[in-house]
């Protein structure tokens, strides 16, 4: 065995969820050899590019999936995610203040906005209830040729925008700056984990390494592993791809979301400033691929393997199917990724938020979003929407799809850093995690 190949842990993928992890262990624990794995020749090339996601910090107060004690989870995940860039100075660097807004149109959204804001006002104290009038001044497009009354909840001058690729290289720049043996892999793709004895064979296209722990953080690819060594088989990932149209003008300031339907398994239309280049992305759209990465060639049965169909994940399908309005929304998603009719059929869409909007102000925005695994409970039969971790009995874990998404990087790498240490006998700081990045008591983000 070649000394330098050996690793307390080996991170495989580069992401934000690996790249938390990343620094996490570098500051947080006594583990002095960490080894991460990516197969491009950048970090957080994928999901976590700012053109892949829609660059929001989800704190659980806009978004109207979230009951209230989910909220409160996804609250406590996003302070640490802000407390890191406040402890790093990342404040209007990697992280941006907006405006940001739930939106409710026609008395009986409005009727469920004005319930939802009176339940979530203690847990979100920062957080305004907003009429027609007032909103007129805060997005006049809200209300420009609109005939319905309208209201929303939201705040003002939050940092809620944010590039989780930039966090992704400053997670690995401070443990590299912290610690000497973190080493990063570029362009090192994992073609196969096998375990012997009591450690485990990473072999890449180029080497061969050793690690006492692996954590697999390479999204739908987590799910291919898994498989491959045995474990989830009770599970099944199905990619659903997302994707957004611009708008020529900067037609709103604000993170404007609106109210989800609580049958449809994926998010609603919003519509958000893009950090990256001062357009307006409104989106995503929801669309199955076969295919494990968003605009990557991939081999068909790979998506195969990791959705590993029988009857149990056919008969998932056919639940939603047989549903009027998620199949109305399937068919609705590929229609619009279908060249000829897409501006046309998708401007009808923003016109709930935009009335005014037309098809001639939109353009499909080429390449621009990501992919998410989807994992289905092939036992209960159904999907699920939890964090997405795979555990096991061996040193070994699988982080699939964090919930929700790239705002839980730190609440993932807690969780990891905490077995990984237990499980190889090393040394965990949570006080100093919990002093550093957790906000105590729940208490709001910062919003000004």
């Amino acid at each position: 065995m070649t000394k330098n190949h050996h690793y307390d842990t080996i991170i495989i993928g580069g992401g934000i969820t690996a790249t938390a992890l990343f620094f996490t262990l570098a500051k947080y624990t006594n583990l002095n050899r960490v080894a991460m794995f990516e197969k491009y020749s950048d970090i957080a090339t994928l999901n976590s590019h700012e053109s892949s996601n829609s660059q929001t910090l989800h704190c659980g107060d806009i978004e109207t999936n979230y009951t209230l004690e989910k909220a409160k989870e996804v609250k406590k995940a996003a302070s640490m995610l802000d407390n890191y860039t406040k402890l790093y100075n990342l404040r209007d660097r990697v992280i941006f203040k907006f405006n940001k807004m739930a939106l409710a149109v026609g008395d009986q959204e409005i009727s469920y906005m004005k319930n939802r804001f009176e339940e979530f006002k203690n847990l979100y104290p920062y957080m305004e209830y907003w009429t027609k009038e007032q909103l007129a001044e805060i997005e006049p497009q809200l209300v420009n040729q609109r005939e319905e009354n309208i209201s929303a909840m939201g705040a003002r001058d939050s940092y809620c925008a944010i590039n989780y690729s930039e966090v992704a290289k400053s997670f690995v720049k401070n443990a590299k700056d912290l610690k000497d043996n973190f080493d990063v892999y570029l362009n090192e793709e994992v073609i196969n984990i096998e375990k012997k004895g009591n450690l485990y064979v990473i072999t890449t296209l180029h080497d061969t390494y050793f690690a006492n722990f692996v954590v697999v953080n390479a999204g739908a690819h987590s799910m291919l592993f898994a498989h491959k060594l045995g474990y989830a088989k009770e599970l099944s990932c199905i990619p659903i791809g997302g994707s957004f149209y611009y708008t020529k003008e900067k037609v709103i300031n604000s993170k404007i979301y609106t109210v989800q339907n609580p049958k449809l398994p994926f998010a609603a239309v919003h519509g958000d400033p893009d950090i990256s280049n001062g357009l307006v992305r409104f989106g995503p759209t929801a669309l199955v691929l076969p295919k494990l990465e968003r605009y990557k060639h991939n081999h068909f049965i790979e998506f195969l393997q990791s959705l590993s169909p029988d009857t149990n994940t056919l008969k998932v399908f056919y639940d939603l199917l047989v549903d009027d309005d998620i199949r109305n929304y399937m068919a609705k998603n590929f229609l619009y990724e279908v060249p000829g009719i897409r501006r046309r059929l998708f401007a009808k869409e923003i016109q709930k938020i935009i009335p005014s909007m037309r098809s001639d102000d939109i353009e499909f925005a080429e390449n621009v979003g990501g992919l998410r695994p989807q994992i289905i409970d092939k036992v209960q039969k159904k999907l699920i929407f939890s964090d997405g971790k795979i555990t096991t009995n061996e040193p070994i874990l699988f982080n699939v799809t964090p919930s929700p998404g790239a705002t839980s990087c730190l609440k993932s790498a807690m969780l990891d850093s905490k077995l990984i240490t237990k499980f190889l006998d090393k040394k965990f700081d949570e006080k100093r995690f919990n002093k550093e990045l957790v906000t105590k008591n729940q208490e709001e983000l910062e919003v000004a």
